[in-house]
């Protein structure tokens, strides 16, 4: 096991995980919102590092905002300078809770959400009324196989990788849109790159926010269990060998990442991880129902200020 060893790039120890914001949401909300996040992947999702001549409000003067509303409901105050992932974050619960109220699971008095926070009776019944709206059945036996197949390095033990990374660190209060240009730039020139990882080491220790930036991005031999969970799942179960064709998204930032070296570890057998397989089928499903759900409310909501993908008719599939 390797990694920066600070805790504050999606690559380090499990232990690391910790150190991350706490979420307002609860497990079904940071659900609803990724699903509906995940369905809008060309708008970047993270606030930047500040770039070369970004512009930052003077210390003491008062930025304003617009403000963005669902069917007229404020979701931040004028003086609340939001990224769009935290607006899309609130305009998700937003839709939600209101859903639970014309659904009768929630008080029509039930005060809309504050700083991103909403009641714990909403909460509650948007639990509710996600079990009732979202009908998930079991995946085939022929589904898991197929799953089971098409992914032999998804539950194997003791998978190793080798990896690289360049960190572009999240900030919040600097232009989104920025600081994914500037990744995506590097990306693209990183992968056009053919002198032997050399350009990479060089961007590393320039640009990237983590300390391994020192060692030209290196973060030797990691398992699952040494990285952020969503950065895991970007970088291992497959058999991708150099710079990954996608920027990786974690709590961190954006990363530029370069498999050196992968150890697949052991494939174990059908049987063996047949209930895990069906469990990540349940989810995949789960998650897709749910952005179905989200573009339907969006579609029938007045939505301001916020970009979110509504769905024209309810017959979506």
């Amino acid at each position: 096991m390797s990694g920066c060893g600070t805790g504050g790039c999606g690559c380090s120890s499990t232990e690391s995980s910790s150190a991350a914001p706490a979420s307002t949401l609860t497990p079904t909300q940071s659900a609803a919102y990724e699903a509906l996040s995940a369905s809008m992947a060309h708008v970047a999702v993270l606030a930047p590092v500040p770039a070369s001549g970004a512009s930052v409000p003077p210390a003491g003067s008062v930025a304003t905002a617009p403000v963005a509303r669902i069917n007229g409901v404020p979701l931040n105050s004028p003086h609340e300078l939001l990224d769009e992932e935290s607006l899309r974050q609130r305009a998700c619960t937003e839709l939600l809770r209101q859903a639970a109220q014309q659904a009768g699971l929630l008080a029509q008095d039930d005060a809309p959400g504050t700083g991103g926070a909403i009641s714990a009776d909403a909460s509650s019944a948007i639990e509710q009324l996600l079990e009732r709206e979202l009908v998930i059945p079991d995946p085939s036996e022929e589904a898991c196989r197929r799953y089971h197949d098409a992914h032999p390095a998804a539950h194997a033990h003791g998978e190793r990788a080798h990896l690289r990374h360049v960190l572009f660190a999240v900030t919040p209060g600097v232009d989104v849109k920025q600081l994914r240009l500037r990744a995506e730039a590097m990306l693209i020139d990183l992968r056009c790159a053919d002198d032997g990882g050399a350009k990479f080491a060089a961007a590393a220790t320039q640009w990237s926010n983590c300390p391994s930036g020192q060692h030209g991005g290196d973060l030797g031999w990691l398992t699952r269990a040494d990285c952020a969970p969503e950065f895991a799942r970007e970088v291992f179960g497959g058999a991708e060998i150099g710079v990954l064709a996608r920027l990786v998204h974690s709590r961190f930032g954006l990363h530029v990442v370069e498999v050196v070296a992968r150890d697949p570890g052991q494939q174990p057998a059908f049987e063996e991880v047949r209930q895990a397989i069906a469990l990540t089928l349940r989810q995949q499903a789960w998650v897709n129902a749910l952005r179905q759900y989200l573009q339907l409310l969006a579609g029938a909501a007045v939505v301001e200020g916020v970009s979110l993908d509504a769905a024209e008719s309810p017959l979506v599939q």
